[in-house]
């Protein structure tokens, strides 16, 4: 039968810090806690420590969750902080970043850095505020991430992501005005300042197809829809509340199965009946009809809201 004994001595001190640190480990901190050069030589030539970055070793053969930010935070030193799209990955702004893309850290400092696998941004505009940790990784906070997130990405990405973090409650208008003004003339400071502005709220779209159909609604310049909206305890793709609309997008990877297809028209039966006509389009339909689309939710918008009106003066 194999142990489960804790570890002991020497390797009991490494795995403490590899517990508090996603799985990884720094050789000044090694070294500050006892683990002598010769010791750690041999802990690496045996496979219990796994170099990821110079000075900086995975312990054991499963990394952590957040072990490729905390590796490169514990490579670049005291003062960095994970940041631009590797911190809206762990934000969840961003997509999950791939294993192979760099990760982004912010000093806030000139002197220059340079590691394999780690872009640093070099800032002297990073306030304690700008600062948080995520999970104990040293990370800019959402409203920061946002604001630097603006220079690199495109408008509709930088919506996208300004969506999913309103959505996790990451953010509030109040703060994110305060950062961007604090922030006049930073690279994409304008582009956040115009979707803090916009009327209607930042859009999300969860998928390729929804993301076709909103920017065909946008270009024929219909009236914007909520996205991806809870009503009557169901949550649809996009909702024109004041019209009482709903769509619903099957994308180009949707299979019906009966039982999905039973539950679809439930919910629409169940909408329907608390005053919320559902419009559902396809992949096909989109892709090879656009127009026809466009035509068919223009004229069932507008249906609703002469059916609206009329009961208003009934």
């Amino acid at each position: 039968m194999r142990s489960s004994a804790r570890p002991t001595g020497i390797d009991a001190v490494i795995a403490d810090l590899a517990a508090a640190q996603h799985g990884v480990v720094a050789r000044r901190q090694l070294l500050a806690n006892g683990v002598t050069a010769p010791t750690l030589r041999s802990r690496v030539r045996s496979g219990r420590l796994c170099p990821i970055h110079r000075g900086v070793y995975q312990v054991g053969p499963v990394a952590g969750r957040y072990a490729r930010e905390m590796a490169a935070v514990l490579a670049c030193g005291p003062g960095v902080v994970v940041s631009h799209r590797s911190a809206g990955s762990l934000w969840a702004m961003l997509p999950p970043a791939d294993a192979t893309t760099p990760v982004e850290l912010t000093i806030n400092s000139r002197r220059p850095f340079r590691r394999p696998g780690i872009v640093v941004h070099r800032t002297l505009s990073l306030e304690a505020d700008d600062i948080t940790h995520l999970e104990g990784v040293p990370i800019t906070s959402p409203a920061r991430t946002l604001l630097d997130l603006a220079a690199v990405l495109s408008f509709r990405e930088l919506e996208q992501a300004l969506a999913r973090a309103e959505r996790a409650e990451q953010v509030n208008r109040t703060d994110m005005s305060k950062v961007v003004e604090r922030n006049r003339g930073r690279p994409g400071a304008n582009a956040l300042r115009a979707l803090l502005a916009g009327e209607a709220a930042p859009a999300m779209a969860r998928s390729e197809a929804e993301e076709r159909l909103l920017q065909l609604i946008r270009k024929a310049q219909l009236p914007p829809p909520e996205t991806n909206v809870r009503v009557h305890g169901f949550e649809v793709d996009f909702l024109w509340r004041a019209q009482g609309v709903a769509v619903e997008v099957d994308g180009f990877a949707y299979h019906r199965s009966p039982a999905s297809f039973e539950g679809d028209r439930r919910r629409d039966a169940h909408l329907a009946a608390q005053g919320i006509h559902v419009m559902r389009v396809t992949w096909r339909q989109l892709t090879n009809e656009p127009e026809a689309v466009l035509v068919r939710l223009a004229q069932t918008l507008v249906r609703s809201e002469l059916r609206a009106a009329a009961r208003t003066l009934a």
